[in-house]
């Protein structure tokens, strides 16, 4: 999972050096803030799996499609946007500012599908 990160971080510009007295952690804060905030998305994501696998899973055995470069395109644009907005707050925000941000997002996203429709 690691691994991964930090290629996706290199990719973006940013800087994967860890300390040295903490080994664990990025030396750059917003890397740093990042890799929680990359942990916490692939926690929430087998989370959601677990509880509903039947929509995870395909009905009959067949390969699965690469992801196209599209899908690639829209995947990283959307997790850019949700970093973006997470770099909007302030150190001191705490849970309040986490859930303010979730909740932004998610007025912006219903605002796009009104707009659709």
């Amino acid at each position: 999972m690691r691994t991964a990160f930090e290629a996706w971080a290199q990719r973006e510009g940013h800087i994967v050096r860890r300390r040295e007295d903490k080994p664990e952690e990025y030396l750059v804060y917003e890397t740093q803030r990042r890799w929680v905030i990359w942990q916490a998305a692939l926690t929430h994501g087998a989370k959601a799996a677990a509880e509903a696998p039947s929509k995870f899973v395909a009905k009959e055995p067949e390969h699965k499609p690469a992801v196209t470069q599209d899908e690639a395109l829209v995947r990283n644009r959307v997790l850019n946007e949700v970093l973006d907005a997470f770099s909007e707050l302030d150190e001191a925000a705490g849970i309040e500012g986490v859930l303010k941000v979730i909740q932004g997002l998610k007025k912006k996203q219903k605002a796009l599908e009104e707009a659709k429709a």
